[in-house]
């Protein structure tokens, strides 16, 4: 995200094996995509499961929430001296 009102933030979820990202989940796709055979057989399953459901909410119980937190602690004090 890019502003304190935290409307542009955006979740992403990336699955690595050996350097390769095989699929990733986007908040702003709204579910996951594979890239390599395996991580799009990954993806079909996984946005017809429980998975998919768990990961639409991490924005909000995750992301916005903790951002809101830290946003003071860090970005408020962008340039202070001392």
């Amino acid at each position: 995200y890019s502003s304190k009102d935290l409307h542009g933030a955006e979740f992403i979820d990336s699955y690595v094996f050996n350097k390769a990202e095989y699929v990733r989940f986007n908040s702003t796709v709204g579910k996951y995509v594979g890239y390599t055979e395996h991580g799009v057989y990954n993806a079909k399953t996984w946005n017809k499961g429980s998975e998919l459901v768990r990961e639409l909410g991490e924005l909000e119980r995750f992301c916005k929430h903790n951002a809101d937190i830290h946003y003071s602690a860090i970005l408020d004090k962008t340039g202070e001296q001392g």
